[in-house]
């Protein structure tokens, strides 16, 4: 009898934290196709730039002309990884792209939510399309013979022959993106992974998950060097360009709002639907045993563990 009585609670349980699940996440997607209504055109521009990005990247490949590697002191001190171990870059590079994509779209399904994935992106495709402009005026400035295994002298795809038609200008293949020649000053895998990790140390909410990410993006600038996918300066002039234009951009944008305000909140007809969607978008359900505080501060998010006293008194 007993055991009976813990299925039919067990499985009460899981119908509760379903159903709020559920209501939670249909709280969000009305909340975020309010904001993405209204910022559709942030998004848009911020797509159609990456294209344009990559229709450049693409463009100087026809320039390109293999020649001797240049002198480089990376290539000095790093060990050469070889060609069959050269995925080893574009695996953490891939690591960071899924973690930051996937975190940004965790408010749809966690409680302890303090971002807007539409808000996020806006702010994020702003730094991408600063620091590509910078990319693209740089890479077709001076044409530098690639390192890369593919770019050397005697490989087939170091030189692309005249296009046939204008769709093969405008037609981006995934082949075209791995095997490019001549975009090399600065680094493109170092501008999302600093921008993404910019971005989580600003408004993540781990101290160790932070550390990671950090860790991760040096390990990378290491392994870019060590698969001779672009020269040292390319990820030197990355590591602080980067950071300049986030920094710049990130000054003259609006700062995210904070979560636990409702005016962002879909409108209902009666109050009460009104703070119950305002308890489900803040990761509080309608039980007040789940309720807890949500502290933003000056725009950035206060990290697990850490207490709020000095901001307090800086407040006051």
């Amino acid at each position: 009898m007993a055991l009976v009585g813990t299925d039919k609670d067990m499985s009460f349980y899981i119908g509760r934290e379903a159903s709020k699940l559920w209501k939670r996440f249909c709280a969000e997607v009305t909340t975020e196709i309010n904001l993405l209504a209204e910022n559709w055109k942030y998004i848009l521009g911020g797509l159609i730039c990456q294209y344009i990005h990559g229709l450049a990247a693409r463009g100087v490949h026809y320039f390109h002309r293999p020649g001797p590697i240049l002198q480089d002191v990376g290539f000095y001190l790093l060990p050469e990884l070889g060609e069959d171990r050269a995925y080893i870059s574009e695996t953490v590079f891939t690591t960071i792209f899924l973690s930051f994509v996937l975190w940004t779209f965790h408010p749809f399904i966690f409680k302890n939510k303090k971002i807007y994935t539409v808000l996020i992106w806006c702010r994020v495709l702003a730094f991408l399309v600063g620091c590509q402009f910078l990319r693209i005026l740089t890479f077709y400035s001076t044409q530098l013979p690639g390192p890369n295994y593919h770019c050397r002298e005697g490989s087939k795809l170091a030189t692309l022959p005249p296009p046939d038609n204008i769709l093969q200008v405008l037609l981006i293949v995934p082949r075209g993106v791995l095997y490019g020649c001549g975009d090399l000053i600065f680094s493109s895998h170092m501008i999302f992974s600093l921008v993404f990790v910019r971005t989580y140390q600003k408004y993540g909410t781990r101290r160790f998950i932070k550390q990671c990410a950090w860790l991760a993006v040096i390990s990378q600038s290491l392994l870019i060097i060590a698969s001779r996918k672009h020269y040292t300066v390319d990820v030197v002039v990355a590591w602080y360009t980067v950071n300049l234009v986030v920094f710049f951009i990130d000054k003259t944008l609006p700062e995210l709002p904070d979560r636990t305000s409702a005016l962002l909140l879909p409108v209902t007809k009666d109050s009460k639907s009104k703070e119950e969607n305002h308890k489900l978008l803040n990761g509080n359900s309608g039980d007040p045993a789940e309720w807890r505080p949500r502290t933003q501060i000056n725009g950035k998010i206060v990290e697990d563990g850490k207490t709020v006293h000095e901001a307090v008194i800086n407040g006051v």
